[in-house]
């Protein structure tokens, strides 16, 4: 389910069978960075909206979480725990963030089981075609990590 009116009423009716929140995770960098900041960020919310389409019923995509690269690394990891508290709150048993900042790869002890994170893939200089069929392909790798995980909690 979609961050959007429709899906989210759907949500709170549905909600003891949807478990899972997925919370994409965009740094947004200026200067020389803007270009690879804004290719990350169309990969994993291209990424992402692929991945729920497979899921449909089960999570709930929430609108991309974003944060200025140059931020202080405490304020990053305060504002992830402060969402994994709250969505814990609600009831999301499972909580996944999807992202290709290399900050969460190189801090995965805070959060072992719950940061995803995937090399980015550029996509703009692709043909539609192409660029759907690569994302499919990481999806594929996507859907083993969450079920491995919600296999093991």
């Amino acid at each position: 389910m979609n961050w959007n009116g429709k899906d989210v009423e759907l949500y709170l009716k549905e909600k003891q069978f949807i478990d899972t929140a997925i919370v994409p995770l965009l740094p947004v960098s200026f200067g020389e960075n803007l270009k690879q900041s804004a290719s990350q960020g169309e990969f994993i919310t291209l990424l992402t909206l692929h991945l729920e389409r497979q899921f449909r019923g089960r999570m709930l995509l929430f609108p991309p979480l974003t944060y200025l690269s140059e931020s202080e690394n405490m304020k990053k990891l305060n504002l992830l725990q402060e969402w994994e508290v709250k969505l814990k709150e609600n009831e999301f048993s499972h909580v996944f963030y999807i992202t290709s900042d290399p900050f969460w790869r190189d801090r995965n002890e805070s959060f072992p089981d719950n940061v995803i994170w995937l090399p980015s893939i550029p996509l703009e200089s692709m043909e539609e075609q192409f660029k759907h069929s690569i994302l499919e392909d990481q999806v594929k790798q996507l859907i083993n990590i969450i079920v491995q995980k919600w296999q093991n909690i």
